[in-house]
């Protein structure tokens, strides 16, 4: 029998049935996604992986941890925290590396790579009575750029400094998720955000049903000063209400990452069941669309975990 676990919700029978099944559950594989904000995409894609793992795990319990996304859920792999976790590339790089003003105060040499998944796109958005229409408008703006030290928040520095601004350059940042930058934008508190998700991500569709929307380009020059692991993308037409036009932009590749302490088996059984489940998890965001089997070992920054590797050799992407 097997019981998933979501934020202290365990599904089962009653109370005496799981008394009667508690050597059972002890000596079950407990696997706790980290994933970030509520309104962004690592959060329905870890919830949807939650039910997968759950289901097909033999033994599996499994939790969604809502955090900050990649920097902490990097920092909590290394400190054994968590299992398996959505991560930007460039912060796995960093962490790999242990830059500190990244927010990693060490090399985090446990972790160990699970797959690549979809593309992050860097999408900046700003209430269309802002005016802001280039990066170089944002000057003087209020500007919301994630939760301090988020990979979001990475992607805005890197993304400012290759423009030849920095957040001195701006009226006002804010350092908030994505759900609540959208909402001082409703509110006429601040003009933009910049938000690092997959393509339709929930915060920016609210913002753009509620008010008039400007997306704001990351021109081609912009991202050849970045070099990788920035790539150039498109935001297509009409992907947001009101967004009548393609919109170049950067996207940096997530990944799902796990760390060496994690047995050969499971880490076998998540790429597994993440590829032979793939369906579940583009019914929980479309940005899962963009997974894709012959890339999932492509480009990784850090040692594959043993048991994912074994699934890809057998698979003979590798």
């Amino acid at each position: 029998m097997t019981f998933i676990t979501r934020r202290g919700f365990v599904a089962g029978t009653a109370g005496l049935a799981l008394v009667a099944k508690a050597p059972s559950v002890l000596a079950s594989q407990f696997v706790n996604i980290l994933t970030g904000g509520t309104s962004g995409v690592y959060y329905p894609l870890g919830a949807a992986l939650a039910k997968i793992y759950g289901d097909k795990i033999p033994e599996a319990r499994t939790q969604v941890q809502a955090t900050k996304a990649s920097v902490e859920n990097l920092n909590l792999l290394q400190a054994g925290k968590g299992e398996i976790a959505f991560a930007l590339g460039d912060s796995v790089k960093l962490a790999w590396e242990g830059d500190a003003e990244a927010g990693f105060k060490a090399k985090l040499d446990k972790l160990r790579g699970i797959a690549a998944i979809y593309p992050n796109y860097i999408q900046i958005v700003a209430s269309k009575e802002s005016g802001i229409q280039t990066l170089a408008d944002l000057k003087g703006k209020g500007l919301s750029v994630g939760a301090p030290k988020s990979g979001t928040e990475l992607n805005a520095r890197a993304i400012l400094g290759a423009a030849g601004m920095s957040y001195d350059d701006l009226g006002k940042t804010e350092y908030l998720p994505f759900g609540e930058s959208v909402e001082l934008i409703k509110n006429r508190q601040l003009d933009a955000t910049l938000q690092s998700a997959g393509l339709g991500v929930a915060s920016i569709r609210d913002l753009a049903t509620s008010v008039p929307i400007q997306m704001v380009a990351v021109p081609a020059e912009v991202i050849a000063k970045l070099g990788a692991p920035y790539v150039a993308k498109t935001i297509p037409a009409g992907t947001y209400d009101g967004q009548a036009e393609d919109v170049p932009t950067a996207a940096v590749i997530n990944f799902l990452v796990t760390h060496d302490g994690v047995s050969e088996d499971l880490g076998y059984q998540m790429a597994k069941q993440l590829f032979e489940n793939l369906p579940d998890l583009v019914a929980a965001h479309k940005a899962a669309a963009d997974i894709k089997l012959e890339t999932a070992a492509k480009d990784m920054p850090i040692p594959l975990h043993p048991g994912a590797e074994k699934y890809y050799k057998e698979k003979g992407v590798m």
